[in-house]
């Protein structure tokens, strides 16, 4: 903590954001909620960071126990940040400023999504008024990463990894899931330009599109 600049607040608030609130700290937070990542997994999913401060930021949040650092044993043999116990614990806050970030009227639409930025954001924006009585485990392929969502019971329960025997199967890139879940890209026309490849359950995989629905901007009345 030494070097940072602090509030100088009793508040837990002002202490909290002591500890989260330099840029890119709760950025670097989101990236490791679905899992551990290498520091270059890291730069992958956060291209505007240069690697000094990510460096200087994964520092901070370690001496101040939101993640920790650890060596996978072999082969691997790798070096990877993750979230502690209590640094998990700031999903909830990511998925609460996103739902209140996602009603600003100056939202600016068209910026890439990292990948666990778009799983994450399926997380927060799942309506479970909308799934209703579905049942139905899917597979997303995103690149290299596979994610399971499992819903039932109008919850949603989607986690890194494979899904045992899906219903079915969406392959796709960040910006097409983008386009399909919030852009209002049909399916059809994103399967027939090849944007998007199901396997299994069509109807089921379209279905699956519209569990997240944006919630209307906030309204900004003048003074």
């Amino acid at each position: 903590m030494s070097g940072k600049r602090s509030y100088e607040d009793g508040c837990a608030t002002a202490h909290a954001l002591d500890l989260i609130g330099e840029r890119w700290a709760l950025l670097v937070v989101r990236e490791l909620v679905l899992g551990p990542k290498r520091f270059t997994d890291l730069r992958a999913g956060l291209p505007g960071i240069s690697p000094n401060v990510l460096t200087q930021r994964l520092e901070e949040l370690e001496s101040s126990g939101v993640l920790r650092r650890r060596k996978l044993p072999p082969p691997a043999a790798a070096w990877v940040y993750e979230l502690t116990e209590w640094g998990l614990e700031l999903e909830r806050v990511i998925m609460a400023l996103g739902r209140w970030g996602a009603r600003s009227p100056s939202l600016m639409q068209g910026h890439p999504l990292s990948i666990d930025a778009l799983v994450l954001s399926f997380r927060t924006m799942f309506d479970s008024a909308s799934a209703g009585d579905l049942e139905a485990s899917i597979e997303l392929r995103i690149g290299e990463d596979r994610f399971h969502a499992s819903i039932a019971d109008g919850e949603m329960q989607l986690t890194r990894g494979n899904a045992p025997a899906p219903d079915a199967i969406i392959e796709a890139d960040p910006d097409a899931l983008v386009a399909a879940a919030y852009g209002g890209r049909k399916v059809a026309d994103a399967v027939r330009t090849g944007d998007l490849k199901i396997s299994g359950d069509k109807n089921l995989a379209k279905r699956f599109f519209a569990l997240f629905p944006l919630p209307e901007a906030a309204a900004i009345t003048g003074s």
